[in-house]
């Protein structure tokens, strides 16, 4: 079996482009040629292409552009074969992403060669660079946002709530007795339940959510436009994913029980009155959650309540983050 990248040559309307890839496919690719929009639809799922040609039927590659969004293929790099009069049809598509080229149909094949060769370059470099980006914002063990990136997000989104007058909860997580486990176990262990336990909050995570990693067994969650009763919901879902990593662990060969501490608060579109007191507020309730006993959730208007009651611990005794 040929295990080298594919271009995907989509002749819509004839022949052109396998006569023009015969005597030459780009060095490291196959060809594969679909000679309709849905052979082609069919190609992009089976082959997972690296590039894409494609000789359009419909005018300017409009059709062709749907199909790529609508495979999720839109990043691809794509070479267009087309007249300078449609250029403006395609570059227009916002459903595009991808790095592209539009190259006349008489071309010499030599020089459909070199353009497919320079777009699957330019989509490469796009990669590196998009991955470079990433590891630059995120935790290496658990993928998810580095302390400075979701303080950033924190910030952006706080003033797009306050812009909308809209809803916007902090959940912030801290795993209870962490510190056990490591003094129990080696880090090996820790080290992986941290990654199980990042691999948890992504699994609760809408696509509109964030989270991060703040450091050590801190985590954080941001819920646009969630209130007092999503928060809840969402808190209690976190704690019952690391509830449940509880047990054996067979691979090396401890028995574990872990849970979480949650603490969050909620900015309802114009109340707390800034980001540091959004974040103080949960960790008021996060702080009191693990005074009592751990393993629960409490939103910081609980708090209030119980302290116009009475019940509260003491309200000016402020956590403090860990290093």
């Amino acid at each position: 079996m040929d295990a080298r990248p594919a271009l995907l040559a989509c002749d819509h309307r004839s022949d052109l482009l396998a006569r023009k890839f015969a005597t030459g496919c780009p060095e490291g690719l196959r060809l594969v040629v679909a000679t309709n929009l849905a052979a082609a639809l069919e190609a992009l799922r089976r082959e997972r292409p690296e590039v894409v040609a494609v000789d359009p039927l419909t005018p300017g590659g409009r059709g062709e552009a749907e199909l790529l969004a609508q495979s999720g293929a839109r990043h691809l790099p794509v070479l267009l074969v087309g007249g300078h009069d449609e250029v403006e049809v395609f570059a227009g598509r916002g459903d595009v992403a991808s790095p592209w080229d539009l190259i006349d149909r008489h071309a010499h094949p030599g020089e459909f060669r070199l353009r497919v060769e320079r777009l699957w370059r330019e989509a490469r470099l796009r990669r590196e660079v998009g991955e470079l980006r990433h590891r630059a914002s995120h935790d290496d063990r658990t993928d998810l946002l580095r302390p400075q990136a979701f303080q950033e997000v924190l910030h952006q989104q706080f003033e797009a709530a306050r812009a909308a007058r809209a809803n916007l909860a902090l959940i912030l997580v801290d795993l209870d007795h962490f510190g056990t486990i490591n003094k129990r176990f080696d880090h090996t262990v820790g080290d992986s339940v941290i990654e199980r336990v990042g691999a948890a909050v992504r699994r609760t995570l809408r696509l509109e959510d964030f989270a991060g990693r703040l450091g050590g067994d801190e985590f954080a969650v941001l819920l646009p436009y969630g209130g007092q009763a999503e928060a809840a919901r969402v808190a209690e879902r976190l704690r019952d994913g690391i509830v449940r990593l509880s047990g054996r662990w067979p691979e090396y060969g401890v028995d574990l029980v872990l849970s979480g501490s949650f603490g969050w608060a909620v900015f309802d579109g114009s109340a707390p009155s800034s980001v540091a007191t959004l974040r103080l507020q949960a960790e008021r309730a996060l702080r009191e959650a693990k005074r009592r006993g751990g393993n629960r959730a409490l939103g910081a208007h609980q708090l209030e309540g119980e302290s116009s009651n009475g019940h509260a611990h003491d309200p000016h005794e402020l956590p403090r983050s860990k290093p």
